[in-house]
């Protein structure tokens, strides 16, 4: 990232770029920056914008030998093409021969690093990750967001915020907006505020109840399973992410017990690193043994489920109350 907030800096940029990993905002953010840098934002005839799969490779190179109209390169942004994924071998060998006057952004959630795309991609060009940022980062990015507003908040404030509406940095963003508009009479923004305006994303409600099963805190568990089914999300869809938190925490727990590092085990499991602590200390009231029988508890729920043998609203009820009481 910091190649990239360089090549912005000095106007100086290569004929291709990758921009790809998790977080979907800053890909957004520099896909946006790099078109407006490297083309006037009003030129219209000399950018074109392909998405999807199946996009005629044939049709992309022809349109890339085509020399810009009176301006200095032609661009060509692509995006979720799977081409790094499914690697096509004209594109992979005709990026090395890309010529001067024309520039191509993709914009990928997946890639293989093995593959000759990226490889082409990386000789010609940059090919950068834009992942899931730190604690320290949002901090800072939050913290001078609320500056821009001419507002204070405190880092526990902050903290507090992160923890209800997650690390997604689109989120946060929308979740910001919908903070200012709330407090815009106020110079400060408190805890107070965060609690009425802003939404608890639903991975965090999933791992506050898995605390309460954890806890023996039936009441409370199933209170958080209302509270989702008041909120419109079917029985089904909490199912599944209450088994996918179980099986994050038995990977956790295994690789806690490997002595792996908090970083390491963040980027195997697809956790913040910022959040494995938490990750830990929950996986700590259960046993492996425990982990695995809820799991395989909950492949049955959903079978008995979908033969009829249980309604979904009742099923989920059951499986978090037989794991929940005392």
């Amino acid at each position: 990232m910091k190649s990239l907030n360089e090549d912005l800096k000095t106007g100086q940029f290569n004929n291709v770029y990758l921009l790809y990993g998790e977080e979907a905002y800053l890909k957004k953010q520099y896909k946006e920056k790099l078109r407006n840098a490297m083309l006037s934002p009003d030129d219209n005839m000399n950018y074109a914008y392909y998405e999807g799969k199946g996009i005629n490779v044939k049709e992309v190179i022809d349109l890339a030998e085509t020399l810009p109209f009176f301006a200095e390169r032609r661009l060509i942004i692509m995006e979720d093409t799977g081409f790094f994924k499914n690697a096509s071998p004209e594109l992979s060998d005709y990026i090395k021969e890309l010529p001067e006057t024309t520039a191509m952004i993709f914009v990928e959630s997946e890639i293989d690093k093995r593959g000759k795309l990226y490889k082409a991609v990386q000789s010609k060009g940059r090919a950068v990750e834009l992942g899931r940022q730190d604690e320290a980062t949002l901090l800072r990015w939050i913290a001078g967001s609320v500056k821009r507003e001419n507002k204070q908040i405190s880092e526990n404030t902050i903290r507090h915020f992160l923890a209800k509406v997650g690390t997604d940095m689109e989120n946060i963003q929308k979740e910001l907006e919908k903070l200012f508009c709330y407090a815009m009479e106020k110079d400060v923004i408190s805890v107070e505020d965060v609690e009425v305006i802003c939404t608890t994303q639903i991975t965090n409600q999933i791992f506050d109840m898995v605390n309460a099963v954890a806890e023996k805190q039936q009441r409370k568990a199933l209170d958080y399973y209302y509270d989702l089914i008041a909120l419109k999300e079917p029985p089904m869809r909490i199912l599944f992410l209450l088994a996918r938190q179980f099986k994050l925490l038995l990977e956790v727990k295994e690789m806690d017990r490997l002595g792996l590092a908090r970083k390491e085990i963040g980027e195997k499991a697809g956790l913040n690193p910022f959040v494995v602590g938490k990750y830990q200390a929950q996986a700590k009231a259960f046993s492996v043994s425990e982990l695995r029988t809820i799991i395989e508890d909950s492949v049955d729920t959903e079978e008995c489920v979908k033969t009829g043998r249980l309604t979904d609203m009742l099923g989920v009820e059951l499986f978090i109350m037989k794991y929940s009481a005392k």
